[in-house]
């Protein structure tokens, strides 16, 4: 796993879901432009922390948001047979930038 922290805005909105367990975890998809380069990538991001879905569950499509984790680089391919850069995170911290102007930090 790679360390990493992601900036980008939310592509949809952010859901809460149960695992197997009743536990509560959040989902969801963040577009992020790659550094030095016009091109976009996906990341599905994961959280488990109860900060972090909450900090998730404020936002709405289209938000600026900042995320600390850890990642998984992979690849997608749409329907088309185009193969695409794709990243899974599983958040630990969230920072919106509303929460940066309030100078309230998760975590």
């Amino acid at each position: 796993m790679i360390e990493a922290l992601v900036t980008g805005k939310l592509h949809g909105a952010p859901e809460q879901r149960l695992d197997k367990t009743n536990q509560p975890f959040s989902v969801c998809k963040v577009r992020a432009t790659l550094a030095g380069d016009n091109e976009n990538v996906l990341v599905n991001v994961i959280a488990f922390d109860a900060d972090a879905c909450a900090a998730l569950l404020d936002m709405h499509d289209g938000d600026g948001i900042s995320l600390a984790g850890t990642i998984t680089p992979r690849v997608w391919t749409d329907k088309q047979g185009n193969t695409r850069p794709v990243l899974d995170m599983v958040a630990h911290r969230v920072l919106s930038v509303h929460d940066a102007r309030l100078g309230r930090y998760n975590g």
